[in-house]
């Protein structure tokens, strides 16, 4: 009778196994959002389908696995096709060094089909006294004559307006320094730049130092021909100017759109927006507005009631209160987003700016914004941050570094800002240097102008290392 009983136990035992293993897999239905490597007992309690099963199905692949082995995605997705289970890949985190270097990059690849069109986002940039002020004021008064609110009532930095049912996103960044800063930290800010220069003055030291920082960006340019109303101004001298440093325009038969404006009286505002549009259709824009948010701050400042906050620009995903994130160096919760017209808001799409509070520090001008999924991932991004930040104090690339980076082939343009004394001087001394390089490093000037060094000049070369 003791041995029935024990029996009987063993049965129970068993059954109740079975049970909870049932319990434990049961398939997954819907789409199964898997990380981009995981070991093959994550990967089964992840799609709900015993171990054993995808032991088997691996093995019919020619995959010899353990439980404790990992298989990537590639592997994953063709496991659970055969299982009759749908997966998709996570979205990954960027690495915390990739979040303080303010490589965008990685962050922004999406696949195709979660893609969707979004407005562009403008940078407008020039000398001083060219009116660049004028003129995005004479952007703004188009937005009160099409009907909307009228009036920015604080400066966030950056600014939307819509026109004839279409968006676009302006960033106020005065001073070239402020445009440099975000190039030093690598940041895709702006997707076109409009070059602003008066045609009774033409093309003067910042306007050769604006065209270097766009074309360092990689944006597309579209001059904007201003003080046309004025009688000294002339056309022709400019685009010859403006061909003397590169750029090209379509007049000329070139590939740079110059639009003719006087941002005092109006006359051609409506042309440059036209020609922005333009320029984005043809350039497909586009984002991912499902995702965790990704951004890049703007500017920021300390808020006597709010304490830090800061104007993000969202280049991907979709921003919402609440939401947890890391920027730059720093961390926080969502706590308020405010428009330019002082509107609170509760979520911001792709290309939107909106100024944030809820940081824990200050942030610089060019910082990665990133929400996280939970406070497990945000506790370990916090470590992470820590930990760089010590490393990083007071560390500066000097020639030994140059030349051991250069050496573990991490480097194969040696970007450099030349500075010289006459124009003939500056002319031999770039080509001299066009002519050096091999097969591990090529120099390549990122700016070159007559005069002495100064402020902008080490920022500009920062931005290159």
């Amino acid at each position: 009778q003791k041995k029935e009983l024990e029996e009987q136990e063993r049965i129970e035992r068993k059954l109740l196994r079975k049970k909870r293993s049932e319990e434990i897999y049961t398939k997954k239905t819907g789409i199964v959002e898997i990380a981009a490597q995981l070991t093959v007992k994550e990967f089964s309690e992840k799609i709900g389908v015993p171990v054993s099963e995808v032991l088997a199905s691996l093995m019919k692949n020619g995959i010899m696995a353990t439980l404790v082995q990992s298989v990537d995605f590639d592997t994953a997705s063709i496991i659970a096709e055969e299982l009759e289970v749908t997966v998709k890949q996570e979205e990954e985190n960027l690495s915390s060094e990739d979040l303080l270097k303010g490589d965008l990059s990685a962050l922004l690849v999406d696949d195709e089909e979660n893609l969707k069109e979004r407005p562009p986002v403008v940078a407008i940039v020039g000398h001083v006294d060219h009116g660049k002020t004028s003129l995005l004021d004479a952007i703004r008064k188009t937005k009160v004559t099409d009907g909307e609110s009228g009036g920015i009532t604080q400066h966030i930095g950056a600014y939307s307006i819509t026109k004839n049912g279409k968006d676009v996103t302006f960033l106020d960044t005065p001073g070239h320094e402020a445009f440099t800063s975000m190039r030093a930290r690598g940041a895709k800010t702006a997707d076109i730049v409009v070059l602003v220069v008066a045609a009774d003055d033409g093309v003067k030291p910042q306007t050769i130092e604006a065209i270097s920082h766009a074309k360092s960006a990689g944006a597309t340019v579209i001059v904007a021909a201003n003080k046309i109303d004025k009688e000294s101004a002339n056309l022709d001298k400019l685009r010859g100017e403006l061909s003397e440093h590169h750029i090209q325009v379509e007049d000329w038969g070139g590939t740079v759109p110059m639009v003719p404006l006087s941002a005092m009286t109006g006359q051609g505002v409506d042309e440059l927006l036209e020609m922005i549009f333009l320029q984005a259709e043809m350039m497909e824009l586009k984002a991912n507005p499902k995702r965790l948010a990704v951004g890049t701050v703007i500017e920021a400042h300390r808020d006597p009631s709010l304490g830090p906050v800061a104007t993000v620009l969202v280049n991907t995903g979709t921003m919402k209160l609440r939401d947890q994130f890391i920027l730059g160096t720093t961390w926080g919760r969502v706590r308020s987003l405010t428009d330019e017209d002082g509107n609170k808001l509760k979520t911001v799409p792709p290309s939107g700016a909106v100024r944030i509070s809820g940081i824990d520090d200050l942030p610089n001008p060019g910082d990665i914004f990133q929400v996280l999924k939970d406070k497990k991932e945000m506790k370990v991004k916090q470590a992470e941050i820590e930990e760089l930040k010590l490393k990083e104090k007071n560390k500066s690339m000097g020639v030994t570094d140059i030349l051991q980076s250069i050496k573990a082939g991490n480097m194969k343009y040696l970007k450099l800002v030349v500075k010289a004394d006459t124009t003939g001087s500056l002319e031999a001394i770039q080509q001299a240097l066009d002519e050096i390089g091999n097969d591990e490093v090529k120099a390549k000037i990122i700016h070159g102008v007559v005069g002495g060094v100064n402020e902008s000049d080490i920022i500009m070369a920062s931005a290159g290392q």
